[in-house]
Protein backbone atom coordinates (compact mmCIF):
# COMPACT_ATOMS: atom_id res chain seq x y z
CA UNK A 1 0.00 0.00 0.00
CA UNK A 2 1.28 3.75 -0.39
CA UNK A 3 0.64 5.10 2.54
CA UNK A 4 -1.66 7.83 2.04
CA UNK A 5 -4.86 8.42 3.68
CA UNK A 6 -8.05 7.75 1.53
CA UNK A 7 -11.78 9.48 2.50
CA UNK A 8 -14.46 9.85 0.32
CA UNK A 9 -17.58 11.80 1.03
CA UNK A 10 -20.63 10.62 -0.69
CA UNK A 11 -23.25 13.07 -1.47
CA UNK A 12 -25.42 11.48 -4.00
CA UNK A 13 -28.84 10.66 -2.57
CA UNK A 14 -28.25 6.72 -3.56
CA UNK A 15 -24.76 7.02 -1.92
CA UNK A 16 -25.19 8.62 1.32
CA UNK A 17 -26.24 5.91 3.52
CA UNK A 18 -23.48 3.37 2.66
CA UNK A 19 -20.30 2.48 4.86
CA UNK A 20 -18.15 1.17 2.77
CA UNK A 21 -14.08 0.31 4.73
CA UNK A 22 -11.84 -1.09 2.07
CA UNK A 23 -8.51 -2.54 3.29
CA UNK A 24 -8.02 -0.58 6.03
CA UNK A 25 -4.91 -0.10 8.15
CA UNK A 26 -4.73 1.98 11.21
CA UNK A 27 -0.95 2.51 13.05
CA UNK A 28 -1.32 5.02 15.86
CA UNK A 29 2.17 7.62 15.99
CA UNK A 30 4.44 6.42 17.48
CA UNK A 31 3.31 2.86 18.13
CA UNK A 32 4.96 -0.45 16.31
CA UNK A 33 1.64 -2.88 16.73
CA UNK A 34 -1.02 -1.98 14.15
CA UNK A 35 -4.31 -1.28 15.33
CA UNK A 36 -6.18 -2.34 12.54
CA UNK A 37 -5.19 -4.50 9.83
CA UNK A 38 -6.75 -5.03 5.84
CA UNK A 39 -10.55 -4.57 7.73
CA UNK A 40 -12.76 -4.43 5.13
CA UNK A 41 -16.78 -4.04 5.58
CA UNK A 42 -19.89 -2.52 3.79
CA UNK A 43 -22.82 -1.48 5.76
CA UNK A 44 -26.36 -1.40 3.54
CA UNK A 45 -28.60 1.50 4.46
CA UNK A 46 -30.85 1.14 7.30
CA UNK A 47 -28.83 -2.14 8.46
CA UNK A 48 -27.70 -2.24 12.09
CA UNK A 49 -23.92 -4.01 12.28
CA UNK A 50 -22.61 -4.99 15.44
CA UNK A 51 -18.24 -4.70 16.18
CA UNK A 52 -17.56 -7.56 18.87
CA UNK A 53 -14.25 -9.07 19.99
CA UNK A 54 -11.52 -9.02 22.70
CA UNK A 55 -10.63 -5.55 24.17
CA UNK A 56 -7.98 -4.33 22.28
CA UNK A 57 -8.99 -5.70 19.29
CA UNK A 58 -9.16 -2.90 17.14
CA UNK A 59 -13.15 -2.17 16.93
CA UNK A 60 -13.66 1.12 18.68
CA UNK A 61 -10.74 2.30 16.24
CA UNK A 62 -12.76 1.26 13.33
CA UNK A 63 -15.68 3.12 14.28
CA UNK A 64 -13.41 6.26 15.50
CA UNK A 65 -12.37 6.50 11.66
CA UNK A 66 -15.85 5.56 10.18
CA UNK A 67 -16.73 8.89 12.76
CA UNK A 68 -13.84 11.30 11.57
CA UNK A 69 -12.14 11.11 14.83
CA UNK A 70 -9.17 9.14 13.22
CA UNK A 71 -7.90 8.74 10.04
CA UNK A 72 -6.64 5.30 8.74
CA UNK A 73 -2.73 5.20 7.86
CA UNK A 74 -4.20 3.25 4.73
CA UNK A 75 -7.36 2.08 2.85
CA UNK A 76 -10.40 4.09 1.91
CA UNK A 77 -13.46 4.86 3.43
CA UNK A 78 -16.96 6.04 1.97
CA UNK A 79 -19.54 7.64 3.80
CA UNK A 80 -22.23 9.99 4.82
CA UNK A 81 -20.93 13.85 5.36
CA UNK A 82 -22.75 13.18 8.79
CA UNK A 83 -22.88 10.37 11.75
CA UNK A 84 -23.97 11.07 15.04
CA UNK A 85 -21.96 9.41 17.96
CA UNK A 86 -23.14 8.05 21.10
CA UNK A 87 -20.21 7.46 24.05
CA UNK A 88 -20.25 4.88 26.36
CA UNK A 89 -19.85 7.41 29.20
CA UNK A 90 -23.00 9.72 27.54
CA UNK A 91 -20.57 12.58 27.18
CA UNK A 92 -23.26 14.90 28.36
CA UNK A 93 -22.19 18.98 29.80
CA UNK A 94 -23.22 18.84 33.34
CA UNK A 95 -23.99 22.24 33.31
CA UNK A 96 -26.31 21.76 30.64
CA UNK A 97 -30.16 20.71 31.00
CA UNK A 98 -31.35 17.48 29.31
CA UNK A 99 -32.71 19.67 26.16
CA UNK A 100 -29.81 22.03 26.31
CA UNK A 101 -26.98 19.06 25.89
CA UNK A 102 -29.25 17.54 22.66
CA UNK A 103 -29.70 21.40 20.96
CA UNK A 104 -25.72 22.34 21.88
CA UNK A 105 -24.94 20.83 18.13
CA UNK A 106 -27.89 22.36 16.51
CA UNK A 107 -26.95 25.84 17.63
CA UNK A 108 -23.08 25.02 17.02
CA UNK A 109 -24.54 24.16 13.25
CA UNK A 110 -25.99 27.68 12.95
CA UNK A 111 -29.55 26.80 13.36
CA UNK A 112 -32.24 28.84 14.06
CA UNK A 113 -34.09 28.93 17.83
CA UNK A 114 -36.97 28.00 16.09
CA UNK A 115 -35.77 24.72 14.60
CA UNK A 116 -33.30 23.98 16.93
CA UNK A 117 -36.01 24.10 20.16
CA UNK A 118 -38.21 21.34 17.15
CA UNK A 119 -35.71 19.00 16.68
CA UNK A 120 -34.64 18.98 20.78
CA UNK A 121 -38.41 18.16 21.50
CA UNK A 122 -38.47 15.80 18.89
CA UNK A 123 -36.25 13.60 19.97
CA UNK A 124 -36.23 14.41 24.00
CA UNK A 125 -39.53 13.30 23.60
CA UNK A 126 -38.77 9.94 20.91
CA UNK A 127 -36.33 8.91 23.88
CA UNK A 128 -39.59 9.45 26.38
CA UNK A 129 -37.39 12.07 28.55
CA UNK A 130 -40.25 14.82 28.26
CA UNK A 131 -40.60 14.85 31.64
CA UNK A 132 -36.56 15.29 32.62
CA UNK A 133 -35.94 18.11 29.77
CA UNK A 134 -35.19 20.55 32.89
CA UNK A 135 -32.79 17.98 34.71
CA UNK A 136 -29.47 18.04 34.63
CA UNK A 137 -27.43 15.04 33.79
CA UNK A 138 -25.96 14.57 37.85
CA UNK A 139 -29.86 14.45 38.56
CA UNK A 140 -30.57 11.57 35.72
CA UNK A 141 -29.92 7.47 35.83
CA UNK A 142 -26.93 5.51 33.84
CA UNK A 143 -30.21 4.96 31.39
CA UNK A 144 -31.10 8.05 30.93
CA UNK A 145 -27.87 9.55 30.18
CA UNK A 146 -27.19 7.51 27.55
CA UNK A 147 -30.95 7.97 26.13
CA UNK A 148 -30.08 12.09 26.30
CA UNK A 149 -26.71 11.10 24.33
CA UNK A 150 -28.80 8.66 21.61
CA UNK A 151 -31.47 12.01 21.39
CA UNK A 152 -28.11 14.42 20.96
CA UNK A 153 -26.73 12.28 18.32
CA UNK A 154 -30.24 11.75 16.56
CA UNK A 155 -31.33 15.22 16.51
CA UNK A 156 -28.57 16.37 13.69
CA UNK A 157 -30.50 14.04 12.15
CA UNK A 158 -27.53 12.09 10.73
CA UNK A 159 -28.13 9.23 7.91
CA UNK A 160 -25.79 7.26 9.91
CA UNK A 161 -25.86 6.56 13.98
CA UNK A 162 -22.69 5.12 15.50
CA UNK A 163 -22.64 3.54 19.29
CA UNK A 164 -19.45 2.81 21.36
CA UNK A 165 -20.02 0.20 24.21
CA UNK A 166 -23.06 2.37 25.33
CA UNK A 167 -24.54 0.59 27.62
CA UNK A 168 -21.23 -1.61 28.90
CA UNK A 169 -21.66 0.28 32.47
CA UNK A 170 -25.17 -0.22 33.19
CA UNK A 171 -27.02 -2.84 34.98
CA UNK A 172 -29.03 -5.66 33.06
CA UNK A 173 -32.46 -4.69 33.90
CA UNK A 174 -31.61 -1.32 32.38
CA UNK A 175 -29.13 -2.61 29.70
CA UNK A 176 -32.74 -4.73 28.42
CA UNK A 177 -34.59 -1.45 28.37
CA UNK A 178 -31.75 0.44 26.39
CA UNK A 179 -31.70 -2.50 23.98
CA UNK A 180 -35.72 -1.79 23.26
CA UNK A 181 -35.40 1.89 23.15
CA UNK A 182 -32.54 1.08 20.70
CA UNK A 183 -34.48 -0.94 18.33
CA UNK A 184 -37.50 0.82 18.79
CA UNK A 185 -35.62 4.08 17.33
CA UNK A 186 -33.72 1.75 14.62
CA UNK A 187 -37.22 1.28 13.53
CA UNK A 188 -39.08 4.33 13.43
CA UNK A 189 -36.06 6.63 12.19
CA UNK A 190 -34.64 3.91 9.30
CA UNK A 191 -30.83 4.84 10.27
CA UNK A 192 -27.80 3.05 9.85
CA UNK A 193 -26.49 1.78 13.01
CA UNK A 194 -22.59 0.68 13.75
CA UNK A 195 -22.37 -0.25 17.26
CA UNK A 196 -19.20 -1.56 19.20
CA UNK A 197 -20.24 -4.09 22.03
CA UNK A 198 -17.98 -6.57 24.49
CA UNK A 199 -21.20 -8.78 24.99
CA UNK A 200 -21.85 -11.64 22.45
CA UNK A 201 -25.81 -11.32 23.46
CA UNK A 202 -26.25 -7.83 23.01
CA UNK A 203 -24.85 -8.38 19.33
CA UNK A 204 -27.07 -11.32 18.56
CA UNK A 205 -30.49 -9.50 20.38
CA UNK A 206 -29.61 -5.91 18.18
CA UNK A 207 -28.02 -6.24 14.90
CA UNK A 208 -28.57 -7.79 11.39
CA UNK A 209 -25.01 -8.83 10.85
CA UNK A 210 -22.20 -8.98 13.20
CA UNK A 211 -18.20 -8.24 12.25
CA UNK A 212 -16.37 -10.69 14.65
CA UNK A 213 -12.80 -9.34 15.25
CA UNK A 214 -9.58 -10.26 16.95
CA UNK A 215 -5.72 -9.19 16.77
CA UNK A 216 -6.70 -5.89 14.82
CA UNK A 217 -8.35 -8.29 11.64
CA UNK A 218 -11.57 -9.20 10.83
CA UNK A 219 -12.69 -12.42 11.42
CA UNK A 220 -16.00 -13.49 10.04
CA UNK A 221 -18.74 -11.48 9.59
CA UNK A 222 -22.19 -13.22 10.43
CA UNK A 223 -25.58 -12.96 9.26
CA UNK A 224 -28.38 -12.83 12.06
CA UNK A 225 -31.32 -14.28 10.06
CA UNK A 226 -33.73 -14.05 13.56
CA UNK A 227 -36.99 -12.80 13.69
CA UNK A 228 -37.10 -9.71 16.13
CA UNK A 229 -37.84 -9.69 19.74
CA UNK A 230 -34.75 -12.40 20.31
CA UNK A 231 -34.98 -14.37 22.76
CA UNK A 232 -31.45 -15.95 24.52
CA UNK A 233 -33.03 -18.95 25.07
CA UNK A 234 -34.04 -19.55 21.79
CA UNK A 235 -32.21 -22.71 20.41
CA UNK A 236 -31.13 -20.53 17.20
CA UNK A 237 -29.79 -18.20 19.24
CA UNK A 238 -27.58 -20.41 21.24
CA UNK A 239 -26.40 -21.50 17.71
CA UNK A 240 -25.36 -17.90 16.70
CA UNK A 241 -23.61 -17.73 20.08
CA UNK A 242 -21.49 -20.90 19.59
CA UNK A 243 -20.43 -19.40 15.89
CA UNK A 244 -19.35 -16.64 17.51
CA UNK A 245 -17.46 -17.98 20.77
CA UNK A 246 -15.71 -20.80 18.41
CA UNK A 247 -14.35 -18.06 15.66
CA UNK A 248 -13.17 -15.81 18.52
CA UNK A 249 -11.40 -18.72 20.38
CA UNK A 250 -10.16 -20.16 17.08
Amino acid sequence: MSGKNYCIWRKGINLTDVIILKNINKVYPGSKETAVSDFSVEVKDGEFLCLIGPSGCGKSTVLKMIAGLEKPTNGSIEKPLSVGMVFQSGALLPWLTVEENVAFPLYAKGLSKEKAEDLTNKYVQMVNLGEYKLKYPRELSGGQKQRVGIARALAVEPPVLLLDEPFSALDPITTDEMHSYLLKIWKETGKTIVMVSHSMEEAIILADKIAIMKEGKLKKIIDVELKRPRQEEEKNFITFLEEIKLELNS
